[in-house]
């Protein structure tokens, strides 16, 4: 028996090698990988710029530490400001990081700048969530899994549902210092939510002074079409945590972008990291921000997703499935409730033609190919879905 702790069943894939949108597994058969990381893996497996980008560096530096300087930090948070269009960047590793130090800074924030009573803050966040498996995140998780039996919890959070602004309205209140959601909700099986709501999320944060915090781990950096999901509400969020593809499926890299009269009140000693913006890590994002910039991936995740959607449609249409969710290159969709299937089931299927999704909650998969798959590839996955939900169906 294996000395490790089993708390993820994978499929029984085991996966060797990889490049662009195919990996293999060890005995050298070859899948189409349509789960890309949870997005994080946004620009295929082993990208010639970021690999270079990342051999360039492994053989110069590696870690510095925050103690000491190095000269790749300062050029990566002016690149990566400039391409969300914020003032800071605070660097850290994980998404997870990137959420409590959002967390640290709006209460923060609301202690210093606001008046809040110290250690009355408040934060309203949304039922669905999922920002991430720290014990204060999973305090206000609605998932069983993730929020049971780790108490316990830590106070201070409102959870309302995820796309009422009444709900946030009703939430709010003196000692409110932030509204706190993911503009899609990708663990929850991608869910959009209506057209109006982060711009209603945003004026209503704008009148009772408010922080807005868009955690854009997953949509960003290009999966939805824009540089940021909120860019397509033509919303800016005060502070926005990024994450997973800032590594380009090399190593962890994330961070908060945002306001800088409340950032720069995270001053020496009060938060850090032994990792946060190490050399490497900078190295990489700074090639990922290079690959952002001239817009032809998100133009690519615009495009591809488009074809996705028409062929998810088509797939609903035929009643192959109940529903189909999502935006840019990413989809939820859901297995019929009468077949009585999982989407572990049809994910089984699909890699026993080739081809890697990932189920969530019960009948729900999830689609995330890389934004630099190839349109005849794409059109192969959908294919290997609808044959695989055909081969389930009742």
């Amino acid at each position: 028996m294996s000395a490790l702790v089993h708390n993820y069943e994978p499929l029984h894939v085991v996966l060797s090698r990889g490049e662009g949108a195919w990996v293999h597994d060890t005995s050298g058969r070859r899948y189409l990988d349509l789960l890309a990381g949870y997005s994080a893996l946004n620009f295929g497996h082993r990208h010639p710029a970021l690999v270079a980008a990342a051999h360039t560096q492994l053989d110069r530096l590696t870690l510095t530490s925050r103690a000491f300087e190095h000269p790749l930090l300062e050029p990566f948070a002016d690149a990566l400001t400039r391409l969300t269009g914020t003032e800071r960047f605070l660097p850290m590793n994980t998404g997870a990081e990137a959420v409590e130090t959002a967390i640290k800074a709006v209460r923060r924030w609301g202690y210093l700048m606001r008046g809040v009573p110290d250690g009355e803050a408040t934060i309203v966040v949304a039922s669905g969530n999922f920002h991430g498996r720290t014990t204060t995140i999973t305090s206000f998780s609605t998932d069983p899994d993730a929020h049971d039996h780790f108490g316990p919890y830590t106070p201070g959070f409102r959870v309302v549902p995820y796309d009422d602004i009444e709900a946030v309205r009703a939430a709010i209140d003196a000692t409110t210092v932030a509204v706190l959601v993911e503009p899609v909700q990708g663990e929850a099986g991608v869910v959009v939510p209506t057209p109006g709501y982060l711009p209603a999320l945003r004026a209503l944060c704008d009148v009772t002074g408010t922080m807005l915090v868009l955690d854009e781990v997953q949509s960003g950096l290009g999966r939805t079409g824009t540089t940021l999901a909120a860019q397509l509400s033509d919303v800016h969020a005060d502070l926005t945590c990024l994450g997973k593809a800032l590594g380009g499926g090399i190593l962890p890299v994330s961070g908060v972008v945002g306001r800088a009269d409340v950032l720069d009140l995270l001053t020496p000693g009060t938060h850090g990291s032994t990792f946060g913006g190490n050399p490497l890590a900078c190295a990489v994002g700074l090639a990922v921000v290079g690959l952002l910039e001239p817009g032809d991936l998100q133009e690519r995740a615009r495009t591809l997703g488009a074809r996705l959607h028409n062929g998810l449609d088509e797939l609903r249409r035929a009643g192959l499935l109940d529903a189909v969710r999502g935006v840019g290159l990413w989809a939820g969709v859901d297995v019929p409730d009468a077949w009585g299937v999982t989407g572990r089931s049809v994910c089984e299927a699909m890699a026993g033609r080739g081809v890697l999704a990932k189920e969530t909650h019960g009948r729900t998969l999830r689609l995330a190919p890389p934004l630099t798959i190839r349109a005849e590839d794409l059109d192969h996955g959908i294919a290997i879905l609808g044959e695989s939900l055909e081969s389930l169906r009742p």
